[in-house]
Parts: structure tokens; C-alpha cells; sequence
């Protein structure tokens, strides 16, 4: 319930049963365009808390408490403190009402803003029912945070966190799973129906733990992302045919003599590039590209490119170069869809060990 914009909405009939909105005991109404959907199951609320794992000396960093519903029972977990971050000021004003002489309001610190633009505190963890559409740029921004926090249980859109969740071969499977998964441990907690909310969304919700990984991947972002994002650009496609196609070639031929002229030698390249918070951030302003699609593929206007299209014999034998990198390290005929993180590391590193790089 935090993120995103707050829009001006008439609240003339939304009440009741048949109004298609839901109110709080103060008149508040509630507002789908903010992704204000209340859990209202306590039993839920109370799994939710139990699998988060929280310790006595934990800081616990709620996003879009709403109500307060979570809140309570993190508070009553025992935690050494709450940090809720609400966009609504009406949302807060409430939140302060609902706490105010509780005895352990003193451990309670509401922060209203936008969760995507303020600085976070630091937390040991993350426990929150988010609005859903907020969910990639939220993902990406706590993976970029520092101190690596413990680990995040968040409730997202369904099909969202079973992209986060997805495996090489599963048809959801995509560069948001390929990336989340480089950046943190994923594991699916438990499937709830859009009826354990006031009011209820169109589709159902899962909760997921992310676990960030603890060093991060030596490897530079930039460069895995380049990678990834070409063989997932027609995912359903082998690799050989993909990095056939013009567009991909002339790319990397750009980025190969940029790198030679350069003279970054590959020790030196392998050595500095190392993964960082920034290096990690960038990819928040990559979300809209991980579409949350089915049919993520393009139509295929690019040709593929033969030797009697090639430019010369510098073009010819560039292409001859990526096509025997695939070739050793039997990719050729792999596709995107299939390949695993160990997989994605190792291809990248015959890559840049040729001296081919993608950022």
C-alpha cells in the first residue's frame, strides 16, 4: 500500500456491497488505483509473520501497512522496531490514531512518502503487503539496498511471484527470473486467494522470500544484462539463430573494437568488474522491459545475417568468432528459455574471455 501515484477519485457512492468499494471504521475509503487491498484474515496475517523468521533484535521495514493489520503483529513479534513506509497521508494519520498509548508504540516509526523515491532506513528485514504494481521496481530497489538486509517476505500479483520463482523450461520462466534469481535466493511461501482481502483484487496473491545472495556474483551487472537481454529477446529461439541476426552482431563488433581500442585487457576487465549496489540499482530503471507477458517474444524482423551480407572480411570472421564461442561452449543450439544461472555465467565468460563484452 505504499508507491505509486495518488490520484483524486470521487468518493460520492463507493460504499456497500453493490458501490464496488470498502471503507474504514473511520469513512476512509479505500482506493484500488493505489493498490489498497486490506488483508483481513487474521490467520494469515499471523502465517505471514511466522514465516518471516523475525528475531528479538530485528528492524523490521513494512511497506504499505495500510491499517495497521501487519503492523500489530509485527510490533507484538517481538521486534526491536517498525519502520512502515505509507504513501497516503490518510493511511498514516490512521496508522498514528490506531497506535497512539499502545504500549509498544515507542517501537513504531511510520515514514509517509513514496517507497520508490525515499531513502530507506536501515532493516534487517522485509515484511509487507505491497500494491502490485509497484512489484519489479520494488524488487530491484531493495536488492540494490545497503546493508544486505536478511531477507524479504512480500506478498506480489500471483503470476509475478511465480515468474520470481520460475525455472529454466517453465513456460513464465523470463529476464526478471534469470535476474532476481543472479541476485537473491527465491522460494515460494504460500498461494492466497483474492478473498482474504477488503476489497478484494481481480487476481489472486502468493508470498515469496528473497534471501539476497551473500557475496553477490562476481561478475558485472552491465554485462550480464546485455546478455540476458539478447537471449531472451526471442527466448524461444536457439542461441546460434540469435546471435546471427545483424542487429546483434554489429552490436557486439561496436562493443569488441571499442573494448580493443581501449586496450582493457581481459585480467584487467575481470579483475575491476566486480558486482556493486550501483552496478545492481541500474536495473531499476530497466522494469518496463521485464514484461509480465506470457508471449514476451518479438516478431522476428531481424535476418539473420550471411557471409554474402557481411561487410568485408573483418565482418565475416567477427561472425565466425561468436559462432565458435557458442560452438565451444555447446550453445549454438540451446535457447534462452532453457538456460540455467551457471549456464548464463559460463557462456558470458567464454565471451568476455574472447574478448567480447556487452555493456
Amino acid at each position: 500500500m505504499a508507491g505509486g501515484k495518488i490520484q483524486k477519485k470521487r468518493h460520492g457512492a463507493a460504499g456497500g456491497a453493490g458501490g464496488g468499494g470498502a471503507r474504514l471504521q473511520g469513512g476512509i475509503p479505500f482506493e484500488k488505483s493505489k493498490g489498497q487491498h486490506i488483508l483481513r484474515n487474521p490467520a494469515l496475517v499471523d502465517s505471514i509473520v511466522a514465516k518471516a523468521g523475525l528475531k528479538p533484535t530485528d528492524t523490521v521495514l513494512e511497506i504499505g501497512p495500510g491499517t495497521g493489520n501487519l503492523t500489530k503483529r509485527l510490533l507484538e513479534a517481538g521486534v526491536k522496531a517498525v519502520v512502515a513506509v505509507e504513501l497516503d497521508p490518510r493511511m498514516v494519520l490512521e496508522l498514528n490514531r490506531r497506535f497512539q498509548g499502545h504500549p509498544l508504540s515507542s517501537r513504531l516509526k511510520v515514514i509517509q512518502g513514496d517507497v520508490l523515491k525515499c531513502d530507506l532506513p536501515y532493516f534487517d528485514i522485509c515484511v509487507a503487503n505491497i500494491p502490485y504494481q509497484i512489484s519489479s521496481p520494488l524488487t530491484f530497489k531493495l536488492l540494490s539496498h545497503r546493508p544486505i538486509f536478511r531477507c524479504a517476505v512480500i506478498m506480489f500479483q500471483r503470476e509475478f511471484a511465480m515468474r520470481l520463482v520460475a525455472q529454466p523450461g517453465d513456460s513464465l520462466y523470463c529476464r526478471l527470473s534469470v535476474n532476481v534469481q543472479l541476485l537473491s535466493r527465491v522460494s515460494h511461501l504460500l498461494k492466497v486467494g483474492r478473498n482474504n482481502f477488503r476489497p478484494p483484487p481481480k487476481v489472486d496473491s502468493s508470498v515469496v522470500r528473497i534471501e539476497p545472495r551473500k557475496p553477490l556474483p562476481p561478475v558485472s551487472f552491465k554485462e550480464w544484462d546485455g546478455l540476458v537481454r539478447i537471449c531472451f529477446n526471442r527466448k524461444n529461439k536457439t542461441l546460434g539463430s540469435i546471435f546471427k541476426q545483424k542487429r546483434v552482431l554489429e552490436l557486439l563488433e561496436k562493443n569488441y573494437k571499442t573494448m580493443q581500442s581501449l586496450q582493457l585487457t581481459q585480467d584487467a576487465e575481470m579483475g575491476e568488474e566486480k558486482m556493486s549496489a550501483d552496478d545492481v540499482a541500474l536495473l531499476a530503471n530497466m522494469v518496463e522491459d521485464l514484461s509480465m507477458e506470457a508471449g514476451d517474444e518479438k516478431e522476428d524482423d531481424e535476418m539473420e545475417m550471411d557471409d554474402a551480407d557481411m561487410e568485408g572480411e573483418g565482418a565475416a570472421s567477427f561472425k565466425e568468432k561468436i559462432m565458435g564461442i557458442l560452438q565451444q561452449g555447446d550453445f549454438a543450439e540451446k535457447r534462452g528459455s532453457k538456460l540455467s544461472q551457471v549456464d548464463f555465467l559460463y557462456l558470458l565468460s567464454l565471451f568476455n574471455k574472447a574478448g567480447i563484452h556487452f555493456s
